[in-house]
């Protein structure tokens, strides 16, 4: 019996990374928004820059309404809802005729980000519902082809931008592509019963002493905002998070600066997204292997190297340290995604994850903002130096605070 639930269970996961590979798209924005910048519409980065952190203020509030509901709304009619607000908000997108952003705002700001968050948050709740005994895994699979997704769609837009399609009309494609996988998703995902994972549940207990497993239990949302673990947990992703976003973000910039040739450190930039992907699938394997409290460390460790390297690199105007530091920044990022994932449902319980992991899941919200801040920095202070110096320091911050989180 337990060898077949385990070989039937895989299949969900496919299902879910399915799902999120084609919601992922938000993550393409550096690339799918040329039709409005300098070679289109003419639009300020500001202006740009503005949508992408009002899509994802909306993807952390998507998921948190889908946690809100969900045991009120079934899964099919929130799954329906995304579906409709994705391809609406993508259809809208396409009629912008350059005259103002407020509709771009409306369309892919307000009515994607929250419907990619309310697929985000179902997709992640039920699909690691299926791996209690492999939560790093799971959530590392998931939130590798959820990464993935920009290089993959930037690329297909990138291109068909360039054919007789045109801009407009390959928002409409992806908007109903993404829309109609959303729907047949909405109608095949579900949550295990309890039967059904009792195997893989015993192996979880097994693994433990008699007191720690019978410590454990679930937490609502009130209970685990009381705890000073989860505001230390938030303070942590939080600072994590910075290292990484702003290494994405400026990553071409930052290669520049230190003299990499034009073309090599626009290859090199494109492949960030890949050492983001990579270190989402590793850190769930290393949760897997190791447990909370070494992966809070490896975490610790990884992030404080990156910025560290980076800032060296920077300093001493290397392009091979800043570039492998850089690509480690990205690879560090990862870790975020993953690991609150697995956090949120190894600390506060199964049974209320889906809003649990929403409310943790907020940390993409002044996460969104980084990126506007070290750009005023660099303008101010010529140069991503004095930016890399704050990132290494909110590290080594993070590592304090990590070292007083410990299970509820």
């Amino acid at each position: 019996m337990s060898n077949t639930k385990t070989v039937t269970r895989w299949p969900r996961l496919l299902l879910g990374a399915i799902s999120l590979l084609f919601a992922g798209i938000i993550y393409a924005w550096s690339v799918i928004k040329s039709p409005f910048g300098s070679g289109g519409f003419g639009w300020s980065n500001s202006a740009l820059g503005l949508n992408y952190t009002i899509t994802m203020c909306m993807f952390c509030l998507g998921g948190l309404f889908s946690g809100l509901l969900a045991k009120k709304v079934s899964v099919k009619v929130r799954m329906t809802a995304s579906a409709v607000l994705i391809a609406a908000g993508m259809f809208i997108t396409s009629l912008l005729d350059g005259s103002n952003p407020a509709l771009l705002y409306v369309g892919y700001g307000l009515m994607m980000g929250l419907g990619v968050g309310i697929v985000y948050n179902i997709v992640v709740a039920l699909t690691n519902a299926w791996f209690p005994d492999k939560k790093g895994v799971a959530s590392g699979v998931l939130m590798m082809t959820f990464g993935f997704s920009s290089l993959l769609f930037g690329k297909i837009a990138d291109y068909m931008f360039s054919t007789e399609i045109g801009w407009s009309n390959t928002y409409r494609i992806l908007g109903i592509a993404i829309g109609i996988v959303t729907l047949v998703v909405g109608l095949l995902i579900r949550g295990p019963k309890e039967d059904e994972i009792a195997p893989f549940l015993a192996a979880v207990k097994s693994k433990k002493s008699g007191a720690a497993a019978a410590e454990e239990k679930d937490y609502t949302a009130g209970e685990m905002l009381k705890r000073s673990s989860f505001w230390k947990l938030f303070v942590f992703f939080v600072l994590l998070t910075a290292v990484g976003g702003v290494a994405l973000s400026f990553g071409k910039d930052i290669f520049l600066s230190v003299n990499v040739e034009s073309t090599l450190a626009v290859t090199i930039a494109s492949f960030l997204a890949i050492f983001n992907g990579v270190g989402r699938l590793c850190s769930g394997a290393i949760f897997d292997a190791l447990g909370i409290r070494r992966t809070q460390f490896v975490t610790s460790a990884v992030v404080i190297g990156a910025s560290a390297l980076t800032t060296i690199g920077i300093a001493v105007n290397s392009s091979v340290l800043s570039i492998i530091g850089v690509c480690l920044c990205a690879f560090s990022y990862g870790f975020a995604p993953t690991v609150s994932a697995a956090f949120a449902g190894a600390f506060y319980g199964r049974k209320n994850f889906a809003l649990n992991f929403s409310i943790l899941n907020l940390i993409l919200i002044p996460s969104a903002f980084y990126s506007t801040v070290a750009g005023s920095i660099v303008d101010s202070t010529g140069g991503f130096l004095v930016v890399f110096i704050i990132l290494t320091v909110f590290s080594v911050i993070g590592l304090i605070d990590n070292i007083f989180i410990k299970r509820p």
